[in-house]
């Protein structure tokens, strides 16, 4: 079993800036592609930036050019770098890992989500 523990959220007044981390834990041989999603009030699950194993990312065209997405894979880790915050940024944080586990000589991916971080933007 894996866990994915998130942290970094918070309140911060525009144009400023918060890294958010999430560590999975348990039974992770590896991690495959990662992401985060955000989820604002009465709004979908959408996808803010995701990376590969090979370290290739995607945003979304909202925080292009604001948002960083890098992972360490030896710590079994993802972060996003926020800067520039605006508040249509505000929302719930989500991380998405794809994590590889390994039971004997089996192995098997599986989808795992954090429990979200709340990020606040005031103006």
């Amino acid at each position: 079993q894996v866990q994915l523990v998130e942290s970094g959220g918070g309140l911060v007044q525009a144009g400023g800036s918060l890294r958010l981390s999430c560590a999975a834990s348990g039974s992770v041989f590896s991690l495959d592609g990662l992401g985060w999603y955000r989820q604002a009030p009465g709004k979908e699950r959408k996808l803010v930036a995701d990376i590969t194993r090979g370290g290739f990312t995607r945003y979304a065209d909202s925080v292009k050019g604001r948002f960083t997405i890098s992972r360490d894979n030896a710590k079994h880790e993802v972060y996003l770098q926020m800067n520039s915050l605006k508040p249509e940024d505000t929302a719930v944080e989500y991380c998405n890992e794809d994590v590889e586990e390994r039971v004997g000589d089996f192995y098997t991916e599986v989808e795992y989500w954090g429990q979200g971080t709340k990020v606040t933007v005031s103006s």
